[in-house]
């Protein structure tokens, strides 16, 4: 195993199955860095959003890095504000220009209730479906998918939908599995990714995982990490410091035993819960 083995959605598109995360890496310096040294660290999927604000940073990073597009998985996201048919287009069009591609490999609604359309969510989704599966239709995006996306979400997107979801991106760590939600995913074919899978750092709070990491030599994010794979979710670790970027993709060479697993499984809360996308105020 390694960080250019794939998942399959269930279109045929391969993704692999560890991705790079660049959600609070600030626009320059910083993402640009992170991103190049990932890439030289041999990830071949690299996240971003238009909400991050750093999507030009990014693609400068993978045109300097000279790794051939087609051998790159690039992710990017529809912002809370862009929601509806012709928002949609252009938000799209804004993202590939600020990237410098010609497509993304995966376009994702970023939030399925935003507080500007909490009257009507579920028209604004189903509006920006409506343009994504054109996106996709037209080889723009080669996968489409959403964020955040709860089981009612879902439904509702799938009422109107000619194209189900491929991936949902969440908030997955052992603090928070989300078991309903991965369930569903499970069910519909939709690959469960697990953005924050080391808690924006808040798993490192928990003792019990240095303990757990001392049996196979491994630090407590490679541990998560590796928990996070061998549950079959996608994570997406984020760092700006290229010691981290290489150990985080140090994952391959170790397996966890089921008590280790279930262990893990039992550190519920201990590192903060997902974001209510119904009452959040973004």
């Amino acid at each position: 195993m390694s960080l250019t083995d794939t998942y399959t959605l269930y279109n045929g598109v391969k993704i692999p199955q560890v991705g790079f995360g660049t959600w609070q890496s600030a626009d320059g310096d910083e993402a640009y860095h992170a991103v190049l040294a990932a890439l030289n660290a041999g990830y071949r999927h690299i996240d971003t959003a238009a909400a991050y604000g750093n999507e030009e940073s990014v693609g400068q990073a993978i045109k300097d890095s000279g790794v051939p597009r087609e051998d790159l998985f690039v992710t990017t996201k529809l912002r809370n504000a862009d929601h509806g048919y012709e928002k949609t287009k252009q938000a799209f069009g804004r993202s590939l220009e600020k990237l410098g591609l010609d497509y993304v490999n995966l376009y994702l609604i970023h939030w399925p209730n935003p507080i500007d359309f909490r009257q009507n969510w579920q028209e604004a989704n189903a509006e920006s479906w409506r343009a994504m599966e054109e996106f996709y239709a037209a080889g723009a995006a080669k996968a489409i998918g959403v964020s955040n996306f709860r089981p009612k979400h879902l439904n509702a997107l799938l009422e109107t939908a000619k194209v189900k979801p491929m991936v949902n991106q969440m908030f997955i760590n052992p603090s928070d599995m989300q078991p309903a939600v991965v369930e569903y995913n499970d069910d519909h074919d939709i690959l469960t990714e697990a953005y924050s899978p080391l808690g924006t750092g808040a798993i490192f709070k928990i003792p019990e995982l240095v303990t757990i990491g001392r049996k196979y030599d491994k630090t407590p994010a490679q541990v998560v990490l590796r928990w996070s794979l061998q549950h079959g979710f996608l994570p997406l670790p984020k760092s700006v410091h290229e010691k981290y970027i290489k150990e985080n993709a140090d994952i391959f060479d170790f397996n966890l035993s089921n008590t280790d697993m279930k262990t893990i499984d039992g550190f519920h809360g201990q590192a903060g819960l997902a974001t209510d996308p119904d009452t959040a105020t973004w």
